[in-house]
């Protein structure tokens, strides 16, 4: 005769992510390198959300996480008038010597997205291009974004989607530096079913729209080059390495661009996909 002997369940519930560590974590990697030189070639897609979320003149806008501006500079050239905020100060001071050189009138000020020093209803719309996406606690600063704008006013970002190129790197990079516990994907902001879920309960409407933008760089090599010199988390992936671990990585990254390059062999062209978003506030 066997005996089965049952094992009590856990009733404990799962250890909550410790949000603060995450997000010093991840201020120190986007502090690190120089996101500007990346981050100018993405200027095309705060025009284009500028369009999507329909931007008028005189307009009170939040760019969220702005970086070095990309959505603040497409809303100024559009006669908003516009604050820009990111927790990273060299970066807001990029965004303001790019204005200062179109003569484009922007406040800019420190923030953290998760806890945005700003009255309910203050702005007409808020923006954030490949920024807010990278926050930690999803839910609090979809909460935010709602707060700030003005029943009726506009949301407008965009984010990475997971299989996009950008998404897929991230897996790779995870692959051999793993990210802190309890950190979630920000891919997951490029999915329509986490952006509903976020915002559904403040969002009179949301609609999204599949867009793609193109890195264009001489070769891979150069591609590997830039982005392991300035842009944060690959800048702070290869510095964690030690030089086996280095070169594996830029094998796996170089693989992966190769595998999706449609510029031949003597360019590099990379179509990564984004989520372009639009939430209409309750």
């Amino acid at each position: 005769m066997s005996t089965t002997i049952d094992t009590p369940r856990s009733t404990e519930a799962p250890a909550k992510p410790d949000f603060a560590a995450i997000k010093q974590r991840q201020q120190a990697a986007w502090a690190s390198g120089d996101y500007a030189v990346v981050g100018t070639t993405l200027q095309i897609v705060g025009e284009q959300l500028a369009e999507a979320i329909d931007l008028r003149a005189g307009e009170r806008v939040l760019d969220v996480a702005a970086g070095n501006g990309n959505a603040t500079l497409a809303a100024a050239r559009r006669f908003a008038s516009v604050t820009s905020t990111d927790y990273v100060p060299a970066l807001l001071e990029r965004g303001r010597l790019r204005a200062e050189a179109e003569a484009l009138r922007v406040t800019f000020q420190p923030a953290d997205a998760e806890n945005l020093p700003f009255d309910a209803g203050t702005f007409d719309v808020v923006l954030s291009t490949f920024g807010v996406m990278f926050t930690p606690d999803h839910e609090r600063a979809a909460a935010e974004m709602l707060r700030v704008v003005r029943p009726g006013g506009r949301i407008g970002l965009a984010n990475w989607t997971p299989a996009s190129f950008i998404g897929r790197l991230f897996k790779v990079l995870g692959g051999h530096v793993p990210p802190p516990a309890g950190a979630r994907p920000p891919a997951l902001w490029g999915t329509e079913e986490h952006v509903r879920a976020l915002f559904g309960a403040g969002a009179a409407a949301v609609r999204c729209e599949r867009r793609v933008f193109n890195f264009r760089y001489r070769s891979a090599a150069h591609w590997v080059q830039v982005f392991r010199d300035f842009y944060g988390p690959t800048h702070k992936a290869f510095a964690a390495l030690p030089e086996a671990g280095r070169e594996a990585l830029q094998r796996d990254v170089l693989a992966l661009l190769n595998e999706l390059n449609t510029g031949g062999p003597n360019s590099l062209v990379v179509p990564s996909e984004y989520l372009e978003i639009v939430v209409v506030r309750k």
